[in-house]
């Protein structure tokens, strides 16, 4: 701890690029938040058919975040040479492949709604509430692709505040609109779920718009027309491809496994599924910190390798690699020790849900600084170093050989309750942590991807 306290370089670094990072996810777990607890005021089934409504933008945007921190990769290592034309090639690629894989997912969510609800539920009340909501929101997708690319690329040459400020646009602009679509005030229709879809609709469009507007205004290293977004050498995307699909699969591939578990939790019933909804709304809110260590490890550790300072990478990666296990044991014990006061915030809550949810949050709090020290090894400190191969191998045998085959078996063979289906999913943090630890002191993940 003496050594990161005494780092001016490194605490400057957090400062500029953690800090903001930190503060945009807490925005938007905050509006999150904000969602479940309105949606809690229409009964557990609204809280549900949105829940697992999410799932597919869930998945959605974690293959969003593939692509995009694959790109980040790349451009976090030309922003510590200067190369800006290489740059904007790279938020080009990014920006093609969320736009096409936002079509696809907004024609899945649009036409076959009920295909998607029937694949976790059967309770025809939930099928039909978010087929409704499906509808509506899939509307976004394509936007928030293209906003997440630009947020993305964003940070990785140093203004992360711009999405932070964005965030917080959009987290007013959806809960203004969620407050009087869903309730019906100030002369509007009451639309229940449909309006959270509408409220998300609106603050995504308000997003893209402020987003836009400041970069062509202030980022200059990604205020590129749509030639120098497109002018790709022969050879170019080939080489993109190679570090960047790992990532890709990596995060579809979790993601996958994370909608696996949300049907094994589903099966147990209409009350654990809306137990974790309400958990991990919680946990997410928890969460903003070491996202934002994440996602400083990529950029700096990618910013020095660009530079050719590879053994400052590494002691920059072990210093955020030990600050994310101190906020996790930190944060766990808050998680562990406050159920009953976190779950005050919502009022409506059925009793089974209640109690549910109260034990799922002290799991996770057990838990919790595994889960940290995970997501800086593998967002921050693989993927910043290019290691992008390893760590897909790594992430899916955990989800899928551990995680999965544990959660089908607590939820169907051994009809656990849903917060001990969630301590046998855990284990797959615990083999993940125990697998990558070794990895990251072999330095074999510092790649210079830009040479």
């Amino acid at each position: 701890m003496k050594k990161i306290l005494g780092n001016r370089d490194f605490l400057k670094s957090i400062l500029v690029i953690a800090i903001p990072i930190a503060l945009q996810n807490l925005i938007i777990s905050s509006l999150n938040m904000i969602d479940t607890l309105m949606i809690s005021e229409l009964g557990k089934s609204s809280i549900a058919a949105v829940g697992l409504a999410n799932q597919l933008f869930f998945f959605y945007s974690l293959i969003l975040f593939g692509i995009n921190s694959g790109s980040s990769i790349f451009i976090s290592q030309y922003w510590g040479k200067k190369d800006k034309d290489n740059i904007k090639r790279i938020l080009g690629v990014a920006v093609v492949l969320t736009t096409f894989t936002g079509l696809l997912f907004t024609i899945v969510a649009l036409f076959f709604p009920e295909i998607i609800m029937k694949f976790f539920i059967k309770e025809e009340l939930v099928i039909k509430l978010g087929s409704d909501y499906l509808r509506i929101v899939s509307l976004s997708y394509i936007i928030t692709g293209i906003s997440f690319s630009y947020s993305i690329a964003s940070r990785s040459v140093g203004h992360a505040k711009m999405p932070m400020i964005v965030s917080f646009i959009s987290f007013i602009t959806n809960a203004v609109f969620n407050y009087i679509l869903i309730f019906g005030h100030f002369g509007f229709p009451k639309l229940g779920v449909k309006g959270a879809a509408y409220g998300t609709l609106i603050a995504r469009i308000v997003e893209i718009l402020f987003i836009l507007y400041f970069v062509y205004k202030e980022i200059d290293p990604l205020a590129a027309n749509i030639k120098e977004l497109t002018s790709w050498p022969k050879g170019y995307l080939k080489r993109f491809f190679k570090t960047t699909y790992p990532v890709v699969i990596n995060e579809a591939l979790w993601a996958l496994g994370q909608v696996m578990y949300s049907v094994a939790y589903a099966r147990i019933g209409e009350e654990a599924t809306a137990a974790v909804q309400v958990a991990a709304t919680i946990q997410n809110l928890f969460f903003v910190l070491v996202r934002g260590l994440a996602n400083a490890c990529t950029v700096i550790v990618g910013n020095k390798i660009g530079e050719g300072k590879e053994e400052e990478s590494y002691e920059y990666a072990i210093q955020f690699l030990a600050m994310s296990v101190i906020s996790g044991l930190v944060l766990g014990v808050i998680l562990f020790l406050t159920p009953d006061l976190t779950l005050k915030l919502f009022r409506n809550l059925d009793f089974d849900v209640y109690n549910l949810s109260r034990n799922l949050l002290m799991v996770m709090g057990l838990f919790y600084f595994i889960r940290t020290f995970n997501a800086t090894l593998i967002v921050g400190v693989l993927r910043g170093g290019g290691d992008t191969s390893f760590s897909m191998y790594l992430e899916m045998g955990s989800v899928w050989l551990v995680g999965v085959p544990l959660a089908f078996l607590g939820a169907l063979i051994f009809k656990f309750p849903v917060y001990l289906v969630f301590v046998l999913v855990s284990l797959e943090e615990v083999v993940k942590a125990a697998i990558g630890l070794p990895r990251v002191k072999s330095k074999k993940w510092i790649k210079n991807v830009t040479n």
